[in-house]
């Protein structure tokens, strides 16, 4: 498969820019506790952005958003457990619940730990080092299937804008990294809304919804980025080692060599020093080559309009449960230049999609997914067309969500106003 099919095939830009975005709730039930708060720097109070925390003794987890802040909605009967929370380059810290009901603000210590005090031998070369971390995918992942719950959010901006935002809680069922089965997803909740007047006479879909964020797992598609095939694209160099879950990590940088033409990838791989798993990934898609990079993106569009992306971003995360380590968390950010012929001013359209996993079990290799169900999306699904708008402020329950910005909900009740008023 060519590196970039899925860009191709999935990421396609249609007549209408679908999006996404919030996720508010201050529900206070008897079975419920709810918990909101801060993860931020120990000694320069800055925010943290994507601290992963998981409840003890569970599968229940959240993550923080890009201003550190992050909401937990856990059973009232977990009170006497605890807290885990880590963050790449921090020390992992543990508190109890009841603690953090007390004081929710959650301050982490840098970690720096000197390469030379790590009795770990380097790999010769970091191309070596990749290729150690894609043999040994079967040893460092889970291998059953699972069944994830994840909390999908899409946003869609218009300059600094808000234009539109749908967002969706989803029940993933995730194949085994060694299947050439692919994912599913199943729609448990889904909400949208969307300001017309701010897209003019274009508006764009996002094609693929949240499979567009399973796609960013590395380690489960591995071709759609680098697999042992195609590696030999890349240069790679190691950067300054770091820590995560009190554990020497290595980062690879990497990047496409000069004389490949087609529009690769360069990032940062950050690689398990023990085992050599992938723990987390930051990387971006070479958009140099303007039409190249448009071709990737761009399905259907006005003859009269010239859309390419500016920026494609992208980044995933996995979390380690009893030595074996599954996908958590991928965001992609991309930012297109939309220019109408005879008009003197661009627009800039930037979309915005993550997802979380909140919860996830253990299920059969064997296990029957839900077939032919109108709640199931489809590679090709645009997840603004399945919304049916914003409701009431219970309506995720008890489902875990990623804490939104302030920015957000200031355009979600802006637009409900003016949604409201018409």
């Amino acid at each position: 498969m060519k590196p970039l099919l899925f860009l191709k095939h999935y990421l396609s830009i249609l007549l209408i820019f679908g999006a996404f975005v919030s996720g508010f709730s201050q529900v206070e039930k008897d079975s419920l506790i709810e918990i909101t708060g801060k993860i931020i720097d120990s000694k320069t109070n800055d925010p943290l952005v994507f601290a992963d925390l998981l409840v003890s003794d569970s599968n229940i987890a959240t993550i923080s958003n890009t201003e550190g802040n992050y909401i937990l909605k856990l059973p009232s009967d977990y009170l006497n457990r605890s807290i885990t929370i880590t963050y790449l380059g921090y020390a992992e810290k543990e508190i109890a619940v009841a603690t953090i009901l007390e004081n929710s603000t959650i301050s982490l210590d840098a970690t720096f730990t000197p390469l030379e005090e790590i009795n770990i031998s380097r790999p010769k070369s970091a191309e070596i080092l990749v290729r150690f971390m894609l043999e040994r995918k079967a040893d460092n992942y889970i291998e059953s299937g699972l069944e994830m719950t994840g909390f999908y959010r899409e946003t869609i901006k218009k300059r600094r804008q808000n234009a539109s935002l749908s967002e969706a809680v989803v029940s993933i069922y995730k194949e085994p990294n060694g299947s050439y089965k692919q994912d599913a997803v199943e729609i448990i909740k889904v909400r949208k809304n969307t300001n017309y007047s701010k897209l003019d006479t274009l508006a764009l879909k996002l094609q693929g919804g949240p499979f567009n964020n399973l796609y960013v797992d590395i380690m489960k598609y591995p071709q759609y980025i680098f697999s042992t095939e195609n590696v030999s694209n890349y240069e790679f160099s190691f950067d300054k080692s770091t820590v995560i879950n009190d554990q020497l990590v290595y980062v690879v940088n990497f990047k496409q060599k000069p004389e490949i033409i087609m529009p690769l990838y360069y990032g940062k791989l950050f690689i398990d020093a023990k085992n050599y798993a992938l723990t987390s990934a930051i990387y971006s898609l070479n958009v140099e080559n303007q039409d190249l990079a448009s071709e990737l993106f761009v399905k259907r569009k006005p003859r009269r309009v010239k859309v390419y992306p500016v920026e494609a971003n992208y980044r995933v995360n996995y979390r380690n449960s009893n030595g074996k380590w599954h996908y958590s968390y991928s965001n992609i950010l991309l930012t297109f230049k939309v220019n109408w012929k005879g008009r003197i001013f661009n627009n800039i359209y930037t979309l915005n999609s993550e997802m979380a996993i909140t919860n996830w079990t253990y299920t059969d290799e064997r296990y029957s997914r839900p077939e032919n169900k109108s709640s199931i999306l489809r590679p090709s699904s645009i997840l603004i067309d399945e919304a049916s708008g914003f409701s009431d402020p219970e309506f995720w329950g008890q489902y875990n969500i990623i804490e939104p910005e302030k920015s957000i909900e200031s355009a979600i009740e802006k637009i409900q106003k003016q949604l409201d008023k018409s």
